[in-house]
């Protein structure tokens, strides 16, 4: 596959929420470059998460232990599994961030979605933005996914999965 174009960016988000949906969480990882974070600020308009406390601030490793942690057999705070699905907004390619440059393979791409999580009787609504920041490499991959919950500053329980 060479550059990829709009459609090729906005299916790459449609198959991570996808992946996600379907606990396919190994495979999704894969789509993380090496030096990839995950983000979710803890305040509207957080501009900085090494400097300001952050809702989650993970690395690739990071990611790796919570997925090895939502796969585990042992890991009894995940029985029975908790369970998500998101419901994306059509994703916006934002040619005007200061970090897109598609002539050198980044891309940033912008969804609105609403997220529901649920384990045993217990179900939680989530809404926000996704902002994720795409490079091309060998192929498309995430070097930074941004998710602005619109009550990011509310009190939260623990958030088990990936909104």
């Amino acid at each position: 596959m060479s550059a990829p174009n709009d459609n090729d960016l906005i299916d790459f988000v449609y198959h991570e929420a996808r992946m996600l949906d379907e606990r396919r969480y190994e495979e999704w990882l894969d789509l993380y470059a090496e030096d990839a974070y995950y983000w979710m600020p803890l305040a509207p308009g957080q501009e900085d998460p090494l400097l300001h406390a952050s809702l989650l601030y993970e690395d690739k490793l990071l990611l790796r232990v919570r997925v090895e942690r939502l796969l585990g057999q042992r890991t009894y705070s995940q029985q029975p599994h908790s369970r998500g699905h998101r419901l994306l907004q059509r994703p916006w390619i934002d040619r005007e961030h200061p970090e897109s440059d598609p002539a050198a393979g980044r891309h940033i791409v912008r969804t609105s979605f609403h997220y529901v999580e649920t384990r045993g009787d217990d179900q939680t609504l989530y809404a926000g933005w996704a902002t994720h920041h795409l490079v091309w490499q060998d192929r498309l991959r995430i070097r930074l996914k941004r998710v602005d919950l619109v009550n990011c500053d509310a009190a939260f329980a623990n958030i088990q999965l990936f909104p």
